[in-house]
């Protein structure tokens, strides 16, 4: 599928369709929350390897998970830190996120804000996404738009030449740092780091 703009891929993330678009780490294979299975299709990944939700506002976080006053407390403090940023919160998930997201794993969910304008421009717009990164699962992460349209045709993906007027400054066709975020989970005893990545998180 040819690649296309940021208005275009706005309506079609919005209409259920698979899009994908640049971030802080590595480019986003993204799709509406209740479309999510057409991620875990495309890319051929196992159902047990849940899905992240990205938004564009770290205040829209806190409606996706459920917690004691004391604890979102303690996770506002973390995401006053860090976010945007690469850093995914796992943490206990609220009633709004559909099974289909995280089919085996439904009590929890990771949820992150990228410290891309171009991205939290898409995400203010389509509302919160299933995201993950853009490739076949065990393969390494596709880093730029034009290697995502060409491995998966049926994407619709960012048009790097195409920028709006108040994107005009951002070269949308450069790699991304290639490195995904990094990924930590609270239960009763605090923060356990999941995957290492592209933040040195330290649990004050």
């Amino acid at each position: 599928m040819s690649q296309i703009s940021i208005d275009q891929l706005i309506i079609a993330a919005k209409s259920g369709n698979l899009v994908s678009f640049p971030t802080d780490t590595v480019p986003a294979l993204a799709t509406l929350p209740s479309s999510a299975g057409l991620i875990f299709e495309a890319k051929q990944r196992s159902q047990d390897k849940p899905l992240i939700l990205m938004l564009g506002e770290v205040n829209d976080l806190w409606q996706f998970t459920t917690g004691t006053n004391q604890e979102i407390e303690i996770w506002q403090a973390v995401a006053d830190q860090y976010l945007p940023g690469a850093l995914t919160l796992v943490l206990p998930a609220s009633e709004l996120i559909p099974a289909v997201m995280n089919p085996l794993k439904n009590q929890t969910i990771g949820l992150r804000v990228p410290d891309c304008d171009i991205a939290r421009s898409i995400l203010r717009q389509t509302g919160a996404l299933a995201t993950t990164s853009a490739n076949l699962s065990g393969q390494p992460p596709l880093l730029t738009m034009p290697e995502i349209s060409n491995h998966f045709p049926q994407v619709f993906a960012l048009d790097c030449h195409s920028q709006t007027k108040g994107d005009r400054d951002l070269d949308l066709n450069r790699p991304t740092i290639g490195q995904p975020s990094t990924v930590i989970q609270w239960n009763s005893n605090g923060w356990k780091i999941l995957r290492q990545g592209a933040v040195n998180f330290i649990d004050n």
